[in-house]
């Protein structure tokens, strides 16, 4: 009997992979290619396919618009704004918002893991950014003929907190069912014998997704997953977060591949 196969697609969207997507990764169109020969040299042997998708309004904790200066101007993208900087007054959240923005922050800085940075507007809800890459769309459907069904699972609906992984928010909110561990995707990943992973930015989304799944699911997970590295890149500048993520992921036993040994496979 052949192994059951889920293969993990993060964030696959426009604003990610195409090159004049307002956070285009470098190196995510070639990723694309490479990840679409797969699904359509090695599809039959592809079981099932959970897709995540990044999903935000503007007016979001990571976006421009949350925070202004004294005089009223929102901070550049790629900005890190810390506690201290509320406590200053250097930035701003609306007066309604300052006590929650101000735990979060903090508790965002506890964890060590990232600063929280100021994002350009990306994967807006209902815009064409947010949309899957056209080229991976075409062959999901093609597989989907099959016929089968794509799981998708939205994540950074609640603005009060980033939203990296598939699995779990950065800083969950209790109240908020969106941003705590998702059960049915552990379930689902660990009733697979093997699960590729493969998407958009290994150091940011992809990163924090395997680094949740081996959290929640344990060792017995880990040994099942599968990374694809030549069909996932960092965003620009942080690159060693990405080669953070491999080498803890090798520490456990993680197998790392490339599409072409898979296909031969």
């Amino acid at each position: 009997m052949s192994p059951h196969i889920t293969l993990l697609i993060i964030d696959p969207q426009n604003d990610f992979v195409d090159p004049h997507g307002s956070l285009a990764v470098t190196g995510a169109l070639e990723d694309a290619e490479r990840l679409v020969k797969l699904i359509e040299e090695a599809g039959d042997r592809i079981h099932s396919i959970a897709l995540s998708l990044d999903s935000h309004q503007r007016f979001d904790i990571s976006h421009p618009l949350w925070f202004s200066d004294k005089e009223g101007r929102h901070p550049a993208p790629f900005t890190v704004i810390t506690e201290q900087d509320l406590v200053d007054g250097t930035w701003n959240p609306p007066v309604e918002l300052l006590g929650q923005t101000r735990t979060y922050l903090r508790a965002l800085e506890q964890q060590g893991r990232y600063p929280h940075m100021i994002w350009p507007e990306h994967c807006l809800i209902g815009s064409e950014g947010h949309a899957v890459f056209p080229l991976i769309q075409e062959a999901l459907q093609q597989w989907s003929s099959r016929p089968a069904r794509i799981d998708y699972i939205y994540k950074g609906q609640n603005p009060l907190t980033e939203h990296f992984s598939a699995v779990e928010a950065e800083v969950p909110d209790t109240k908020d069912p969106r941003t705590q561990v998702n059960k049915d995707l552990i379930d689902q990943l660990n009733e697979s014998d093997e699960v590729w992973v493969s998407g958009w930015a290994r150091s940011h989304c992809v990163g924090n997704t395997l680094r949740d799944l081996y959290k929640w699911g344990g060792r017995s997970l880990a040994k099942k997953i599968v990374i694809i590295n030549d069909t996932m890149s960092d965003v620009t500048g942080f690159e060693s977060l990405g080669e953070s993520v491999l080498k803890d992921s090798l520490d456990l036993g993680v197998r790392v591949t490339e599409v072409e040994q898979l296909i031969r496979f």
